[in-house]
């Protein structure tokens, strides 16, 4: 016999369990501030340290304008130092298919990160990251891409939660937004006569959170795994500032779906082109993703500062 609390016990009750899971530093870890959890999104940077591995990320990219198509199999690792810095280390292998000429295949240009967390504003549902990307030069096959120069890229990514709005408009607290605005620093100014230049990036993902909506504003039956669900649409754009021209600016739109659990979630998202220049037709990538802390709390889980 299953005994069924009415909803004025149950809110308070799954609130309670929210907060209690938000305030332990492993749960802060991938992406809590306050009672709101934030998915490891795809497309963009997430706007907080953690402990997480996609293993992997595969992805069939929309036919180029030349009618060449890149499919990736990807891998990224982040890792905290300090409960407030961390490093992400990713590479991917790749094929290239194109028109009339063979298929070639290899490893992409290695990347690596530092984050520092700004900061976690738990009552605002609000984050803010600072972070230094690197793209190495000489580190992949240049038939599929590899650059030949490295790329240096500061970044400032957030998050905001809209928990916080009036109650008098309950199902629009589960939306959420993340984003990431950067820039591209070339070291090397032109590669055979071919400029490299200085690009902005910017994108953003709008999510609407099903597990929050069970959680903390009303129980609508859901079950898993629909009470699990969390569907986004996420955008990211890139903008020639310097050596180049604005109207270059490539960037594709991907709507889709995360299932997130408690040691893991797995994400698929159809791949928009959003302009001629980007592509044509369209892609898709999925996505198996590992929360370390929650998998290995007591060992690789928690920070390096805390091995000790």
């Amino acid at each position: 016999m299953r005994l069924a609390l009415p909803y004025s016990c149950r809110a308070p009750l799954a609130l309670a369990a929210a907060l209690l899971i938000a305030h332990t530093s492993n749960a802060l870890a991938h992406g809590f501030a306050g009672e709101r959890f934030f998915p490891a999104t795809i497309l963009t940077d997430d706007p907080f340290v953690a402990d997480e591995i996609s293993l992997p990320q595969v992805s069939l990219n929309p036919p180029g304008p030349d009618g060449s198509q890149l499919t990736d199999i990807e891998i990224d690792l982040s890792k905290r130092i300090t409960p407030n810095l961390g490093f992400t280390i990713g590479d991917e292998w790749q094929r290239l298919r194109s028109p009339g000429v063979p298929s070639v295949g290899g490893l992409g240009s290695l990347r690596t990160g530092a984050q520092y967390q700004l900061f976690i504003d738990g009552p605002h549902q609000a984050l803010g990251l600072l972070g230094l990307n690197v793209t190495w030069g000489h580190t992949g096959r240049a038939t599929v891409g590899a650059l030949d120069f490295t790329t240096l890229s500061p970044t400032f990514n957030f998050g905001k939660g809209f928990g916080d709005i009036p109650r008098s408009l309950p199902y629009l607290r589960p939306f959420a937004i993340t984003g990431n605005l950067g820039f591209d620093f070339p070291t090397q100014a032109t590669t055979a006569g071919v400029p490299n230049p200085n690009n902005f990036n910017y994108g953003f993902a709008l999510e609407y959170s099903f597990p929050y909506i069970e959680c903390c504003v009303k129980d609508i039956g859901l079950r898993p795994p629909l009470s699990q669900l969390i569907p986004l649409v996420e955008v990211a754009f890139t903008t020639p500032i310097s050596r180049g021209q604005a109207s270059q600016t490539i960037g594709t739109i991907q709507p889709g779906i995360i299932w997130a659990g408690s040691y893991f979630q797995i994400g698929a998202e159809a791949i928009i082109p959003a302009n001629r220049l980007t592509g044509h037709g369209y892609g898709v990538v999925v996505q198996l993703h590992f929360y370390l802390d929650d998998i290995f709390p007591r060992s690789i889980g928690k920070p390096v500062s805390e091995w000790w």
